[in-house]
């Protein structure tokens, strides 16, 4: 059987490689936590036999252990190969990085490479990954009173999940911990009536920019993650041009940027950011561009070409991305880079200090008054209304004394989600509330 060189197999000609032999062993277990070496075999595959003596098996132990670290133990085994003697060397370990000659090295194909820093550093993280993790650690001083049952309700629902108690939820969830009872800081940032009492860097900046310095509008927003994704959205679409195509009979909306691809790389910002990081996520809107920032670099070791071409993934905060799934937020096979490129080809990626940021540029398409037409009732706008707007204004005309906590169980979606839609349609005239807020009513303008 002809031998051929692997990631996780090397051939030498003889011991005389064995300073080769330490860095390929080295690599494979950088790679993949496993390796083996022969020696008595040319790397073409032919089998040449390798000179035993009486201490060349402990030579070799004694050289591998002296020059990789952190230290490993071999097993060594002489064996007749093509009737010729040969040596065989397995060595397994899982402490990464493993550096031989004071470097660290990594297996691609039957090459071994020097690892660059960033990769090393992502070494280092997944050795330590249970101790830098943060979302399944505990909220200090939270209780269960601070979540709120409503949004944990409307959750379950969405995942098809029966709702029996909330303390047996969370633990299902594995947001609560066993045996303690303590919550974990994603069911806070998740549930918690309010967050950023407990994680003050779980929050939204968001700004204007004409030019590099001067800033047009700048909010600063709260509550928890799936409000501060729809509010980072529609911060983002409102602040962004809008196109119109005719379609039938109907003039349609086209926003400056496609709101698939806009509101992947919001989630991805608030799923994958580093919480460790006192900053917060932003939406930086400037004339040729929109910057969605989030802290902390790509995790695992991971660069921007490889998640652009290989459908890896690395997460950083596996807990929330688990809850995320669970609604269809997000998903499991590391895409959401090659969905936003689906969306905006011309969208781009970088990491900048400690943020990454992706960067979509505009089109500039400049607003235009939308046409008119007119019945017997007088002016009428032909625009269409988000549906999710739509079935908020048609609750609304249905009972305009209706309260927000009603409208939220009504549309099964979070109050703080429903007090930001009511707030972006009073900001942009559609709506208006008349009286005081108890025993007031709505009004929607024509």
């Amino acid at each position: 059987m002809p031998f051929k060189e692997t990631e996780t197999l090397e051939l030498k000609k003889s011991t005389s490689e064995l300073k080769e032999a330490i860095i390929s062993i080295s690599a494979m277990l950088n790679k993949h936590g496993q390796g083996e070496v022969i020696f008595g075999i040319e790397d073409s595959g032919k089998v040449v036999g390798q000179d035993i003596g009486k201490t060349t098996t402990q030579d070799i132990s004694k050289s591998i252990q002296d020059h990789i670290e952190p230290e490993v133990f071999p097993n060594i085994q002489e064996e007749q190969i093509e009737g010729k003697p040969c040596i065989r060397v397995r060595i397994s370990g899982n402490h990464m990085p493993y550096f031989a000659y004071g470097r660290a090295y990594t297996r691609v194909g039957d090459k071994d490479l020097v690892l660059s820093s960033r990769e090393l550093e992502g070494l280092f993280e997944k050795k330590n990954q249970g101790k830098m993790r943060w979302d399944d650690k505990p909220c200090h001083n939270a209780k269960l009173s601070d979540i709120d049952p409503g949004k944990l309700g409307i959750f379950l629902k969405k995942a098809n999940l029966e709702f029996v108690s909330t303390d047996v939820a969370l633990r299902n969830l594995s947001l609560m911990l066993s045996p303690s009872g303590a919550l974990t800081n994603t069911a806070i940032l998740l549930f918690g009536h309010s967050p950023q009492k407990f994680i003050h860097n779980a929050k939204l900046r968001c700004a204007v920019f004409a030019g590099a310095a001067t800033i047009l509008d700048m909010k600063d927003f709260e509550g928890d993650l799936f409000a501060l994704i729809e509010d980072a959205q529609a911060y983002a679409l409102r602040n962004t041009h809008t196109r119109e195509r005719i379609e039938g009979l109907y003039r349609v909306d086209v926003p400056e940027i496609d709101p698939e691809a806009l509101r992947e790389a919001i989630i991805n910002a608030f799923c994958h950011r580093d919480y460790h990081n006192p900053d917060s996520v932003h939406v930086a809107i400037f004339n040729d561009r929109v910057e969605i920032r989030s802290p902390g670099l790509l995790y695992g070791g991971l660069t921007i070409d490889r998640i652009k071409h290989e459908q890896v993934s690395e997460r950083r905060n596996e807990l929330i991305a688990a809850m995320l799934q669970r609604i269809h937020y997000a998903e499991a096979w590391g895409r959401g880079i090659r969905l936003i490129l689906q969306k905006e080809p011309t969208a781009s990626f970088k990491e900048v200090g400690r943020q990454f940021i992706t960067v979509f540029k505009r089109k500039n398409v400049a607003q235009k008054e939308v046409p008119k037409k007119t019945d017997e009732n007088g002016p009428k706008s032909t625009r269409k209304v988000p549906e999710k707007y739509q079935k908020l204004l048609e609750a609304i005309i249905a009972d305009p004394t209706i309260s927000r906590k009603k409208l939220a169980q009504e549309l099964n979606e979070p109050a703080s989600t429903i007090l930001s839609r009511l707030r972006r349609l009073k900001k942009d005239g559609v709506l208006k509330h008349v009286g005081p807020a108890k025993g007031g009513k709505w009004e929607v303008k024509k």
